[in-house]
């Protein structure tokens, strides 16, 4: 089983950043899939969630209208569409794959830093 998350790095506020996650080793479409953060000193967050078809997600109040989770079960992919960046976006992002059933599983992270 292996979740793996791309797309992190050093952005200006303002800006934007796509993050993924690329799944393997479990069945992808059975699991809902979340993006989670953690800023140094701060507890992990959950920052959106996507069920297992793709048609109900949740956001965080601080990144409702900024961020946009959505996957591709076909590639079995997920992915965080991150607008509007700011310095309190800074964090270690990480993808996680729930199943009631099965368990979960968690990538290793990829970071995102806001800044000027």
């Amino acid at each position: 089983v292996q979740l793996v998350e791309s797309g992190g790095g050093l952005v200006q506020p303002g800006g934007s950043l796509r993050l993924s996650c690329a799944a393997s080793g479990f069945t992808f479409s059975s699991y809902t899939m979340s993006w989670y953060r953690q800023a140094p000193g701060k507890e992990r967050e959950l920052v959106a969630s996507i069920n297992n078809v793709g048609d109900s997600t949740n956001y965080a109040a601080s990144v409702k209208g900024r961020f946009t989770i959505s996957r591709d079960n076909g590639k079995n992919m997920a992915y965080l569409q991150m607008n509007s960046l700011k310095p309190e976006d800074t964090a270690v992002y990480y993808c996680k794959a729930l199943s009631r059933a099965r368990g979960e599983y968690w990538g290793q992270g990829t970071q995102v830093t806001v800044s000027s």
